[in-house]
This record gives structure tokens, C-alpha cells and sequence, in this order.
């Protein structure tokens, strides 16, 4: 049957937001976020979705997942809040279907001045080839 294959889901917040609330701007980091606690429990992130208000019945989440062997992942309930128009209606829709859905749970990083420059940076020079390194 194969490793479990996980599907990402981050916040897709504008940039404009970036002063009021980072992580949920920084798309990078709430990735990384989901990557590490896959790589933990010896998943593998298949997907990675940016999205916002998405309805919980949208294709684009549910194509290709299959029961008791793919599940979502978000960093954390906010996240989830800001991705997807119900979040609740989404984890009864996973309820149905027999998909499992986590959070991660860990602490949000703190984001200093030098930080949200980077993020900046990244976000809006996206067709200039910077890597935000």
C-alpha cells in the first residue's frame, strides 16, 4: 500500500497583511511546517495547496485523494480558518469521505523586522528569480 501521502494546505493572505500577521502571509513557512511533521511520521507530502476561502467541497482538494491512505495537513486551526470557507464544514467532509485531517500544532515562528523583510522580498519579486534566501 505505500507511505501516506499527505496534501499541504497553507494560507493564501495577502502581502498587504504581512505587518498584522506574518505567518499567515508567509506560505514558505507554514509549508515547512507541514513538511517537518510529515517527515516526523514517515509521510509524504504529495500536494501542497495556497489557498483562500476554498468551499469544502471543491475539487481541487478532494482530486486524486483516496481513503485511509492520503490525509491533509495544516499547520494550525487558523490556518485552516483562513484557507477554507468553513473549516469545520471541511472536517465533517473529511469525516465523510474517511480522510483524515491534522493540524500540526507547533508554535508559529516570531517574525523580527529582518524576517518579514525576507518574506517581502520573496513575495514580491516572485518573476525576478529571487528564492527569498
Amino acid at each position: 500500500m505505500g507511505p501516506v501521502r499527505v496534501t499541504a494546505i497553507a494560507s493564501l493572505t495577502p502581502l498587504e497583511e504581512l505587518e498584522a500577521d506574518p505567518f499567515l502571509v508567509d506560505s514558505r513557512s507554514q509549508y515547512a511546517m507541514c513538511a517537518r511533521w510529515a517527515a516526523e511520521r514517515g509521510y509524504v507530502v504529495a500536494r501542497e495547496l495556497l489557498v483562500c476561502g476554498l468551499r469544502a467541497d471543491h475539487c481541487v482538494l478532494w482530486d486524486g485523494v483516496r481513503p485511509g491512505v492520503d490525509l491533509f495537513v495544516a499547520p494550525s486551526r487558523r490556518v485552516l480558518d483562513s484557507a477554507l470557507s468553513s473549516a469545520d464544514e471541511f472536517t465533517a467532509e473529511c469525516a465523510r469521505r474517511g480522510v483524515r485531517i491534522e493540524t500540526v500544532g507547533s508554535a508559529e515562528p516570531l517574525y523580527d523586522s529582518r524576517m518579514k523583510a525576507l518574506v517581502h522580498r520573496r513575495l514580491s519579486m516572485p518573476t525576478a528569480g529571487y528564492d527569498g534566501r
